[in-house]
């Protein structure tokens, strides 16, 4: 048995956006977890998620995160829609913390992953939001991170597309790399995540194996 760091640790975390978005939130993450966190919509699953990528500040409340962190939260957030593909790779990959010569060293990996060789030199206002998706997740996948956030990223590209997202996500898991995914999809929850985490109203309803904690949900989003 080797002892696993914890490499995310909220205790007691509050936030509140108008209302209270989240409610003394407590629980750790392991490296090498890949975590679901799952609720009806309002329960806070992205607010939790924006507190982790320290985009948002808790109000009150302890987060110590060890380790780089790779949020995959607003995918593309920097393409600029007159640029061609190609442009955008390395503006993208440079935003998001890699140098130019480590773009150029992937460019090939980020195109092919991405399925879009035919379009490397079209302006990006001519790409569906699906080809948008493929791209930014492959330029994304590419930055070396010990803890990846992902906030419905799957939601848009095609079920084969997906499936390379979760054979990426599993490369990660057995890797060691933490996974954090916010996701309305409980089919991936039960197959993919190691745990699962269950809010409602900003506090954690339930907690643990993944196959429970979707049950509750259900049982609880349909009453």
């Amino acid at each position: 048995y080797t002892f696993k760091e914890n490499l995310v640790e909220l205790f007691r975390v509050a936030k509140y956006e108008k209302v209270k978005a989240l409610d003394d939130v407590s629980f750790e993450v392991q490296e090498g977890e890949f975590l679901g966190i799952i609720g009806l919509n309002g329960s806070g699953k992205s607010t939790l998620l924006k507190v982790l990528a320290k985009i948002l500040v808790p109000d009150r409340g302890v987060l110590e995160i060890k380790g780089k962190v790779s949020p995959f939260l607003e995918l593309g957030v920097g393409f600029n829609m007159d640029l061609t593909a190609r442009e955008n790779v390395y503006q993208n990959g440079i935003i998001l913390g890699l140098s130019r010569k480590q773009v150029a060293e992937r460019f090939d990996k980020i195109i092919e992953f991405s399925e879009l060789e035919k379009f490397v030199d079209t302006k990006m206002k001519n790409f569906s939001s699906g080809m948008h998706v493929r791209l930014a997740f492959s330029v994304a996948i590419q930055v070396d991170a010990d803890i990846l956030l992902m906030d419905e990223v799957l939601a848009v590209g095609d079920m084969h597309f997906q499936q390379k997202c979760f054979e990426v996500f599993n490369r990660y898991k057995q890797e060691k790399k933490t996974i954090i995914l916010v996701t309305h999809d409980m089919g991936s929850v039960q197959r993919y995540c190691t745990r699962a985490i269950f809010l409602s109203n900003g506090k954690i309803i339930k907690d643990g194996n993944p196959n429970k904690v979707v049950e509750e949900y259900t049982r609880f989003a349909m009453q």
